[in-house]
């Protein structure tokens, strides 16, 4: 299956730049996965859309400042005005640092830009030297393993030098705002370079919605990294390598899910990290011999990859956002759903002004 078969034409016009001032304000795309017959709804009908007996699966994963700018360590920087000619030829020298995931203690991965400047062994800087990392190990395309200095302190120097870790395709800095509204209300924990953006959209006035209704939420945690957002670099879908994700779900959400099973009430996924968490923990429970479709509590990695042809053990419906094009999660989508049928309401979205992406509107699956 070639990457191809997954494109899509999309005006940057309709690339949502900034959240809207409520987050239960979007519009939503409500499709049906068995005739592929679509339903312009908002939002905030999704109570009222479901039939009162869904578990719910909420990813729970916190959103860190996971972006810092540095320099390589012997390169300081003296207070540079903004007309000084020193300070286009400092500003050459900087650093650009995504951590994606902890390894242990003081011990990330990470994407580093530009990522040929740093060798095995060179040293960064953060801040006014209050942060240090040093690199461990590269891989391709960037990647790199960084031990960091003050190893005790990362958390509160994340604080105060990261930045939210925004898409490239929102075309701006982040700001003040983004510390709140690239944060789902139910985050908890967890290390995420990214926000599982389906959940955005959620307020405690929508979850209690929910509840009143009869659903039962359950919630996981997988902190969103690279095989979330790595771009496909082969033409054939099959050959791109999946990079892993660590998800945790506790002894209480496999219950709820595999009550449900047994019950034969529907599984509803919010957002496409909680379909590869979900799908993941029940093809390993089957290696193991449990039965089909049913889930081990416990912390795992996930390194399913679901496209077309793929089968899908536990989820029923999704809510999701719109993808990019030629991505992993678009292919993710149309296996759920046929890639004929999403491509087609992609097509409608475009043409009736839909918000795509991160901050944009979304698309609810049944």
């Amino acid at each position: 299956m070639n990457i191809s078969d997954f494109d899509y034409d999309l005006p940057p016009e309709r690339i949502a730049q900034r959240p809207l001032p409520e987050r239960d304000a979007s519009r939503m795309l409500l499709l049906d996965r068995q005739t592929g017959a679509w339903q312009d709804r908002q939002f905030r009908d999704l109570p009222e859309l479901l039939r009162g007996d869904e578990v719910v699966v909420l990813n729970n994963a916190r959103v860190i400042p996971a972006r810092l700018f540095g320099h390589r360590a012997g390169i300081h920087a003296e207070p540079l005005g903004r007309h000084n000619p020193a300070r286009r030829e400092f500003l050459k020298t900087q650093i650009e640092v995504l951590l994606l995931r902890r390894l242990a203690e003081g011990r990330w991965e990470a994407l580093v830009r530009p990522g040929r400047k740093i060798p095995t062994g060179e040293s960064i800087v953060f801040g006014d030297g209050e942060l240090q990392a040093r690199v461990e190990g590269r891989g391709a395309f960037g990647l790199r393993i960084l031990h960091f200095e003050p190893e005790h302190a990362l958390e509160d120097m994340l604080q105060k030098l990261g930045h939210i870790p925004l898409p490239p395709y929102i075309k701006r800095a982040d700001e003040p705002l983004d510390r709140e509204r690239y944060q789902t209300v139910y985050a908890r924990q967890g290390t995420a370079a990214a926000a599982p953006t389906a959940g955005l959209h959620f307020t405690p006035e929508i979850l209690d919605g929910l509840r009143r209704r009869g659903t039962e939420i359950a919630e996981l945690t997988l902190d969103v990294g690279l095989g979330t957002f790595e771009p496909v670099r082969t033409e054939r879908l099959e050959e791109h390598n999946i990079h892993a994700e660590t998800y945790e779900i506790d002894a209480r959400a496999a219950a709820a899910l595999n009550r449900a099973r047994q019950e034969h009430r529907p599984v509803l996924a919010i957002g496409t990290t909680v379909v590869r968490a979900l799908e993941d923990a029940a093809e390993k429970t089957a290696a193991a011999g449990g039965e089909p479709g049913s889930i081990l509590p416990g912390q795992r990695t996930a390194d399913i990859f679901l496209y077309p042809g793929k089968p899908f053990r536990v989820v029923d419906q999704l809510l999701t956002n719109f993808h990019l094009p030629r991505s992993t999660l678009l292919a993710l989508v149309a296996a759920f759903a046929g890639r004929e049928k999403i491509l087609a309401a992609y097509r409608h979205a475009v043409d009736a002004a839909y918000r795509f992406y991160s901050y944009g509107d979304c698309m609810l699956i049944r």
